[in-house]
């Protein structure tokens, strides 16, 4: 296994990190190894768990090539590590940041020790800071908010250093999209976060979620209408108009 920071490693093909079951389930088999994630994410992920077993397949085989990927073996799946039933507010991203270092397994995120922030997060921490009244940390590890029952995941799980979009049209997608429909068919309040294009194509996937849509957070779309959007106390006001508790968003 390799460092939190580095590409990512896999001790069996489709593996993702996961070791061999205790209870000697047959390591062997994809359709018998359990997946990494927490108990209500694992169900609703089990129509694509073959899927993800094969993107570990893809994924050992960009290590032998040596061409790497990030985030890290054990940070793939990270956003499906909390409570599936918890989930309030979903924030979809795009792919994971290409930079080494940075992409720790959830959308926007970095590593705490990262300095500068990716600008992206530099915006958002600024919309954060106009809408809330909070004042950011000088950190950019969004960890917190997914204890507080925000889902933070990219439509692409991992990424080829240094290569934007490399890991597109792989397989990812369609594990993403289970995630997003499988949030939206229960019956429980919750409010999607679309920021740019990319990530509103989720919106048909959503039902009838109420959706908070504006443009992305990069330095090239930022003044376009994400400044000034308000997206965390609007997810906020409709959590409270269904009659759920507001999301804390402090970091």
């Amino acid at each position: 296994m390799t460092d939190a920071h580095g590409s990512g490693h896999i001790s069996h093909p489709g593996d993702l990190g996961v070791e061999p079951d205790a209870r000697g389930v047959d390591s062997s088999d994809p359709h018998q190894r359990p997946l990494p994630v927490e108990a209500g994410w694992a169900r609703a992920l089990e129509p694509v768990a073959d899927r993800i077993h094969a993107m570990g397949d893809f994924l050992r085989a960009e290590n032998d090539a040596g061409r790497g990927y990030l985030p890290a073996g054990e940070d793939v799946l990270r956003a499906f590590t909390k409570p599936f039933d918890d989930v309030r507010v979903l924030i979809v991203g795009q792919d994971p940041y290409p930079t080494p270092g940075h992409a720790m397994g959830l959308s926007f995120s970095v590593h705490p020790d990262v300095r500068p922030l990716p600008r992206s997060l530099a915006n958002i921490y600024r919309e954060y800071e106009s809408d809330l009244g909070l004042t950011p940390p000088e950190h950019g590890d969004l960890s917190r908010w997914t204890d507080n029952g925000v889902a933070l995941f990219n439509r692409v799980l991992t990424v080829q250093p240094g290569k934007p979009a490399s890991h597109r049209r792989k397989g990812w997608e369609d594990v993403t999209e289970e995630a997003i429909r499988a949030l939206a068919r229960r019956d429980a309040p919750m409010v999607a976060i679309l920021w740019g294009r990319d990530a509103q194509t989720a919106q048909r996937l959503l039902g009838d979620v109420p959706c908070i849509c504006s443009a992305h957070p990069s330095p090239l779309s930022a003044s376009r209408g994400f400044f000034g959007s308000r997206p965390f106390s609007r997810a906020n006001d409709a959590l409270r108009s269904m009659g759920a508790e507001p999301v804390d968003w402090t970091l």
